[in-house]
């Protein structure tokens, strides 16, 4: 089995410092990208509502949109606190 990691390279020593992964997304980044994700689906939504669905249905997509919006506020409100 030896031959197998010296064939691809992995480190398999105990040492932590040498198996650090660079990781190019932080919590931060994250919850940045999570806010601004729910912020479009969110006004994805209330378009939907006021535009395509005239009828009763409408306002439940605008109502849903809306609860995007309060969950991309908590997501932003989180950042730099995690």
């Amino acid at each position: 089995m030896l031959f197998l990691y010296k064939k691809y390279d992995i480190c398999v020593s105990t040492n932590y410092q040498k198996l650090r992964i660079n990781m190019a997304m932080n919590k931060n980044t994250v919850l940045a990208w999570a806010t601004t994700i729910m912020i479009i689906v969110g006004l994805g939504l209330i378009g939907l509502g006021a535009f395509r669905y005239n009828e009763v249905a409408g306002w439940g997509f605008a109502a849903v949109g809306i609860g995007f919006f309060a969950i991309a506020w908590v997501f932003n409100a989180l950042k730099g606190r995690v």
